[in-house]
């Protein structure tokens, strides 16, 4: 044979991965033409796929080096070093085949690869839309530059690579399942919906699709939906632990408890260390109000992986609905997490550059996940629509993953409002400090959702928090929190807080209903017997709240008690203790939430809300006062347990104000045993809540402003708050 058939015999063992016999040939040629490049060029790539890579390496520098024209010698250099971990090199041998050939698709597809692996993503989406722009049905470059733009988070870019690759290949149930993980990203849930399906259309036993389905279904608000997607990937995936995970949370989503923590356990039979089951089952537990089955739980988690902050606020947060923890445990409780999670943060804060003018006009951020129908948004709503513009500029930067008409509202009332929906925590600490924000609040402390470990990094000079719950941080980082006279009353021991306490003067909510249901005739009237109600989270119920309630019931003949409640066997356990008492249990009725607007309407069949506790309510409490309904509260040993005395005292009833569990529970029953004072307090509660502090939404934004004002200046002056055991 010639040298050209042998080159040609070479090739096709080489295509057939023959390797050894192709890079013998080669060799053969070399013995009698060393410096032959086709036969360099062959044998280099034949020794790569033999294993040899560094002998591979040799042959096709070789090459090039005889033939720096050859742009398939430079192109297949570039190839071996992307695969030997070289990237940087790699990008130099693939810019070198484009120099002599820019046409070359192959060649742009692959300099993208090695320039994103060398870590120029941007880069990497310029070299594979040429590699596109030269062979538009290029299948590998579109699928690498929708994947790179994903991961740069350009979603829409990315969505329109992915388009056009399915365009290509329309029947590919694969590439309409990464579709719709795209669009989902994007934000497009209805479009990813329809993706999902028609994947699952061409794959009926897709598993993952049915599943990612269910998140988009229950991230677009249609529990329904999400929980029959979740059911058809465990009929394809019997054993796939993270749809028996998410159908709980839609089932706990749906107030069904027990159904919720039988999946939850169920992803843990089959994935014991699934820590996101472990810790949705303690928050089940928590709503069932089993505390320390919840707390079990939650260091469950802890004892695995201690650093999972979002965990260990669960847990925080969950001490709160406990009797035997008090504010001085709470506040070691914070001070663990904070030196666990926050402390190492410290490092990257940086000074700030905001400008020290005492009374320049402010810029205000508010920080958090709830800015929606929920308590914290509820309670914002007359802030932001009172601040005095002049004064202070409203920035929000909201983490609402489904938008409702309070968010519309509270969106209406911000200067400039950011969704961080899809922001890490230093990304949105960086945008915060971007924006010159100079007084940033957290409206959620260690609740669900929360972004403490954005206070941690300081973005803000002045941080301070504030409604979510009165409590503490733990923080050194955030600088102050707001409470009032009655939350915190003089003589109060404030070293248990790690902020320094400003307290407003008057109160620390300020109302706003969100109704126009007029209040009814006294209910008591037409049935007979007096309706006691509580209509709290039902985590708030505690052990010793059910003990008075009990007393009160058997205290008032021919009474009832109505609560808002889950589905689940903590209902029956509840019952079972009010028997116990020698109450008949059928004189408690539970009920499963509702709407806002069947809520509020629940509140025309209750005689007298009975204020849990240790955890007192808040939005609750004023919205029975605001439907008629007299509040029976009793004073607690914390901010948390005093929520009840705030609200009384601004609205000027102290004398539904329990000292101690005795007088909470004779209260309630000569309340109930005095029809006439029970209806003329129906009559006059909304207009007594109307005149009262609570609804004076002017003067409490200037008492805010006052509070923050003070706060900057403190900071302009150079004078550091104290972090602990310090009053106003």
């Amino acid at each position: 044979m010639d040298k050209t058939q042998i080159l040609k015999l070479a090739q096709e063992h080489q295509e057939a991965g023959r390797f050894e016999l192709a890079e013998a040939l080669y060799q053969q040629v070399l013995a009698a033409e060393p410096d032959h490049v086709d036969a360099l060029h062959g044998a280099g790539i034949a020794a790569f796929q033999s294993g040899r890579r560094h002998e591979g390496l040799h042959l096709l520098r070789r090459a090039v080096a005889k033939n720096p024209q050859r742009a398939d010698c430079h192109y297949h250099l570039g190839l071996m070093l992307k695969l030997s971990g070289q990237a940087k090199e790699a990008v130099g041998a693939f810019e070198q085949a484009l120099a002599v050939q820019p046409d070359y698709p192959e060649a742009w597809n692959d300099l993208g690869i090695a320039l994103a692996l060398d870590g120029r993503p941007a880069d990497a989406v310029a070299a594979f839309e040429r590699a596109v722009s030269l062979r538009p049905d290029f299948l590998d470059a579109l699928g690498n530059l929708s994947h790179t733009l994903q991961r740069l988070g350009r979603w829409e870019q990315a969505v329109d690579a992915q388009r056009r690759w399915i365009a290509l290949r329309p029947h590919d149930a694969e590439s309409q399942f990464h579709l719709g993980n795209m669009l989902h990203e994007a934000g497009h849930l209805e479009a990813a919906i329809e993706a999902f399906g028609q994947a699952i259309a061409l794959k009926p036993d897709f598993a993952d699709a049915c599943y990612n389905l269910g998140n988009t279904l229950k991230a677009k608000g249609d529990l329904a939906g999400a929980a029959q997607a979740y059911l058809r990937a465990l009929e394809c995936q019997p054993n796939l632990h993270e749809a028996h995970n998410n159908l709980g949370n839609v089932l706990l989503d749906q107030g069904l408890l027990d159904q919720a923590m039988a999946r939850f356990r169920q992803a843990l039979l089959l994935q014991p260390d699934y820590l996101v089951a472990h810790n949705n089952l303690g928050n089940a537990l928590k709503d069932a109000a089993e505390i320390d089955q919840a707390l079990a739980c939650f260091d469950r988690v802890l004892e695995i992986d201690p650093n999972y902050a979002e965990v260990h606020s669960n847990r925080v947060y969950a001490c709160c609905f406990h009797p035997d923890h008090d504010s001085r445990d709470i506040l070691h409780q914070t001070l663990q997490w904070s030196a666990r999670h926050a402390q190492p943060l410290v490092g990257q804060i940086r000074p700030h550059q905001n400008d020290p003018s005492p009374q320049r006009r402010l810029r205000v951020g508010y920080l958090t996940a709830d800015l929606r129908a929920h308590p914290v948004g509820r309670f914002l709503l007359p802030l932001l629509a009172h601040h005095d513009r002049q004064q202070v500029e409203v920035w929000a930067y909201s983490g609402v993953q489904i938008a409702d008409e309070v968010t519309a509202q509270l969106r209406a009332n911000c200067d400039v409002w950011r969704d961080i929906r899809r922001c890490s925590m230093p990304q949105i600490a960086e945008q915060i400090r971007q924006d010159r924000i100079d007084i940033l609040v957290d409206l959620s402390l260690h609740m669900a959702q929360n972004y403490l470990l954005v206070f941690a990094r300081k973005p803000a000079p002045v941080q301070v928090t504030y409604l979510g719950y009165c409590s503490t941080s733990g923080m050194e980082t955030m600088d102050y929190r707001l409470t009032d006279p009655y939350l915190d009353p003089p003589g109060s021991d404030l070293s248990c807080y790690r902020e320094r306490s400003v307290h407003l003067p008057r109160t620390y909510w300020c109302y706003q209903p969100l109704t126009t249901l007029a209040v009814c005739g006294l209910p008591a009237g037409k049935s007979g017997g007096i309706t006691f109600g509580c209509f709290n989270n039902y985590c708030k119920v505690s052990p010793p709240a059910w003990e008075a309630w009990t007393r009160i019931l058997a205290a008032v003949p021919n009474s009832r008690l109505v609560l808002f409640s889950p589905v689940g066997e903590h209902r029956q356990k509840a019952l079972g203790r009010v028997a116990a008492a020698g109450v008949d249990p059928r004189r408690v009725i539970f009920l499963n939430g509702v709407p806002l607007p069947q809520y509020y309407q629940r509140y025309q069949e209750i005689d007298i809300a009975l204020d849990p506790f240790p955890y007192c309510g808040g939005t609750t409490s004023c919205d029975a006062l605001w439907m008629g309904v007299p509040l029976v509260t009793l004073c607690g040993s914390s901010a948390l347990g005093r929520g009840g005395v705030s609200i009384l005292s601004n609205t000027g009833l102290p004398q539904l104000i329990g000292q101690n569990v005795d007088q909470y529970v004779a209260i309630a029953a000569a309340l109930a045993a005095d029809l006439p004072r029970l209806a003329e307090l129906r009559r006059t509660l909304r207009q007594r809540m109307a005149q009262s502090p609570l609804m004076d939404q002017p003067a409490f934004a200037r008492d805010i402003e006052a509070a923050y004002r003070q706060m900057w200046r403190t900071w302009c002056g150079g004078v550091a708050p104290h972090l602990a055991g310090a009053g106003s």
